[in-house]
């Protein structure tokens, strides 16, 4: 059996602003509880254009506030941007507020460029190390206190918030079964070590008071319509944001172009079939065979999908197709 969440970027849109983009990330939030999936996770990216959900926690709140039943959480939070006790207090506040519905996935990457990170954390200095202690520190806020400990997190002490570590390489795998920690890969798009950090992973793996068995996500990019070439011209909008990214110049999403592949160089055909290599895009019968095809290379636990378009009416019709097509793959 295999779980189906949603991970949204709250998509800026040519034309639009934050405002409209959170707001209709509320309402697909609403639309993945009613349709049964499990967890609804945002994002953490800065100085992007295109995205709206900077601000995760506060995001996550609004969207936990305006669900009733989807588990809530960050998918993630970039933890070099954060100290480990602001990051236990503010999700362990979100706990208190909406108790056992609230995720922390947590990343390495800073979710930005260069020059944004540096006015992030204020400082140029990177240590690799820093990751799995901050890890392991933030765990240590959101487990029960020691009665001596003389720092808590409040909210958070002993709140046993579930902690995830995020990756696109073999370095969150590894860290990941080192702690007893479930596992996201972000397949969605940096697909190239998939198999081998999942391998890793499951091997690896110890288990943990938080995990006693490897469970391993896998980010996956979904777009369903009634055709697979009106699915097809959905998608270029988010072709054309990896494009724009990999220029330099990340833009507001832009309106959906018909073949859009087709009028890309080799070279940057070769970066978007690369990119969105994890991806099932078409009517729905061709979408169920392409996610059937990955659940069964992979042997995943939960796949969660994200599915960024221009047009929220189109997107959230994606997403009521998509929710037929994994309860076909999930029956009772």
């Amino acid at each position: 059996m295999t779980d189906f969440s949603i991970l949204d970027l709250a998509p800026i849109t040519a034309g639009s602003d934050a405002g409209q983009a959170l707001h209709n990330t509320l309402d697909l939030a609403r639309r993945a509880d009613e349709l049964g999936f499990t967890r609804y996770w945002l994002a953490e990216h800065h100085n992007m254009p295109g995205i709206a959900s900077a601000a995760t926690a506060v995001v996550i709140g609004q969207v936990a506030a305006a669900t009733a039943r989807i588990r809530v959480g960050a998918g993630g939070i970039m933890l070099p941007n954060h100290a480990p006790l602001i990051v236990a207090e503010q999700f362990g506040t979100l706990d208190a507020l909406f108790p056992g519905r609230i995720d922390l996935g947590l990343g390495r990457a800073p979710g930005t460029d260069p020059a944004t990170a540096r006015a992030l954390r204020r400082s140029a200095e990177s240590d690799p190390n820093q990751f799995p202690r901050d890890v392991v520190e933030l765990q240590g806020y959101l487990a029960d206190p020691a009665p001596d400990q003389a720092i808590r997190a409040i909210p958070g002490a002993g709140s046993h918030v579930p902690v995830w570590i995020l990756g696109s390489s073999l370095f969150g795998a590894q860290l990941a079964a080192h702690l007893g920690l479930p596992y996201a890969f972000a397949s969605h798009f940096a697909p190239g070590q998939l198999h081998d950090a999942i391998a890793i992973y499951r091997r690896e793996f110890r288990p943990s008071p938080d995990l006693d068995a490897p469970y391993v996500m896998a980010g996956y990019n979904v777009y369903v319509a009634d055709t697979d070439t009106d699915a097809q011209t959905l998608a270029s909008s988010m072709e054309q944001a990896f494009i724009s990214l990999r220029r330099g110049r990340p833009e507001p999403i832009q309106p959906p172009i018909p073949h859009y592949r087709e009028q890309l160089d080799r070279a940057e055909r070769a970066i978007v079939e690369q990119t969105m290599a994890c991806s099932a895009i078409g009517a729905p019968d061709t979408v169920e065979r392409e996610m059937r095809r990955f659940l069964e290379a992979t042997q995943v636990d939960e796949l969660i999908l994200t599915t960024t378009t221009f047009d929220h009416d189109a997107r959230r019709r994606s997403l009521e197709l998509t929710a037929q097509v994994c309860d076909r793959l999930s029956p009772p």
